[in-house]
């Protein structure tokens, strides 16, 4: 006996605990054999011979790597034609936009704030921003919808637990993929008041669409500008997995040390229910992820969208002496993007870009335009002779994707997390924290790359 009580003291809680519901289940199992009948034996069978794969502490991450670069394949190489289609219908309207804005005699301020600011922006949006929603949140819905979900959240569990947070995390960070402001507000699922703060700091360290857009554009204009066809595609896709990972790492690491700190406890334990494997509804998740999912973000997106391109526009074209109120605003930024290896204009995006992560992209094409429009952009070789008439090189992309990760929640996700946390100390420390983290990578990024020569 005295032998059975060293033991357990050995056991930590949680080993306890796999202990005792490995039993129960077995018993459970000896129980249904033994005078239990059912109808979907062959069904459950499977079900339990693809949980063995999908589950497996060997093969369940590699796994869920593949699934997760899949998707990013599918909607980067998927999104290419489409995007470029768009882009090119606008671009025909918008030549009819100025000819009738000719033909009446409008002023050219005017022909600027509505064409030039307003529905350049808000075009640039749509073109880059649909295509890829409407091919991402459709195959994700349908690894929901087929069962595959809960067996990521099954094995993430024991990693957020290791860090002081709830398993159920896994879901909410799942949700990000789709949009941060949706997460924060998925947080009700966590019972535990600290835990449900964890998830709602750390949840930004997971890129939402907004962001799919500059690290796609990116990682394909500098990482993948030595590959063609479908190796370009495949590179670019490896590029952002990685950045994903980063990503997750880092909330891996922020969720450790606040668990440490500022929310210190033990981590609660909750019992997910696996739900059997089963046909995805194809057309109605696809219609409904479409419509639903993509039209509201896509909706949201071009309700900032168009105020920010009109705000650019004025900025870039009212003049106090010789220089544009833009101009001063990036030569003040100017000396601390340098610092972190971007420059003024790309800091004025973010800011300007604050409300949504999508225009982001476009508001730096228009600061870098002297006009402040989005113009000449026919290819997507002359958008990368923008940047590098700019003096970007490998290492400039590298460190906007990684600020563009890591840096401060969009306005929407903040007023969220105001709304679920009812304080703003936390909405507060939502910002400050990973905007302090995105400054201290992209400036040891930078040093590193001034020490070793890169770029």
């Amino acid at each position: 006996m005295d032998e059975l009580f060293q033991q357990a003291d050995r056991l930590s809680s949680s080993h306890i605990r796999d202990r005792i519901v490995e039993q129960l289940y077995k018993q459970s199992n000896q129980l249904i054999k033994a005078g239990v009948t059912f109808s979907k034996a062959q069904h459950n069978e499977r079900t339990e011979k693809l949980d063995a794969i999908f589950t497996s502490p060997i093969f369940g991450f590699p796994i869920m790597l593949v699934m997760l670069g899949t998707v990013f394949y599918l909607t980067i190489a998927g999104a290419n034609i489409p995007s470029s289609m768009l882009a090119d219908f606008f671009g025909w309207v918008e030549g009819y936009l100025t000819v009738s804005f000719n033909n009446i005699g409008a002023p050219d301020w005017l022909h600027g704030v509505l064409v030039l600011g307003l529905y350049r922006g808000t075009s640039w949006v749509i073109s880059v921003m649909l295509p890829p929603m409407a091919i991402f949140f459709p195959v994700f819905a349908l690894l929901e919808n087929y069962g595959y979900l809960p067996r990521v959240a099954f094995n993430m569990d024991r990693l957020f637990k290791t860090v002081g947070a709830h398993g159920k995390q896994s879901l909410t960070m799942a949700m990000g993929f789709g949009c941060n402001a949706a997460a924060v507000m998925s947080s009700r699922i966590i019972e535990s008041p600290r835990e449900r703060m964890l998830a709602i700091l750390t949840n930004n360290f997971v890129p939402c669409n907004g962001r799919w857009g500059t690290l796609i554009i990116l990682s394909s204009l500098f990482m993948a500008s030595g590959f063609t066809g479908g190796m370009k595609s495949i590179v670019t896709t490896s590029v952002i997995v990685g950045i994903v990972i980063v990503g997750i790492m880092t909330t891996f690491l922020v969720s450790w040390l606040l668990s440490k700190t500022a929310l210190k406890g033990v981590p609660t334990h909750y019992t997910l229910e696996l739900p059997p494997y089963r046909k995805p509804k194809f057309f109605d998740t696809v219609v409904r992820s479409s419509l639903n999912k993509s039209l509201s973000v896509l909706y949201r997106a071009i309700k900032v969208a168009a105020p920010a391109g009109i705000l650019t526009w004025v900025l870039a074209n009212i003049q106090i002496g010789d220089t544009s109120i833009l101009l001063y605003i990036v030569n003040f930024l100017d000396p601390l993007g340098q610092l972190i290896g971007l420059d003024g204009y790309i800091l004025m995006a973010f800011l300007i870009g604050l409300p949504a992560n999508e225009i982001v992209l476009p508001i730096l094409l228009m600061g870098y335009l002297s006009t402040g429009s989005l113009m000449d952009v026919d290819g997507i070789e002359d958008l990368k002779q923008i940047f590098l008439d700019h003096g970007w090189t490998w290492i400039t992309a590298l460190n906007m994707m990684l600020f563009s990760l890591l840096h401060y929640p969009c306005g929407t996700t903040l007023i969220n997390i105001y709304k679920e946390t009812k304080s703003m100390k936390w909405t507060f420390w939502s910002f400050m924290i990973p905007t302090a983290i995105a400054f201290l990578v992209t400036f040891a990024v930078a040093q590193a790359a001034l020490l070793f020569g890169w770029g």
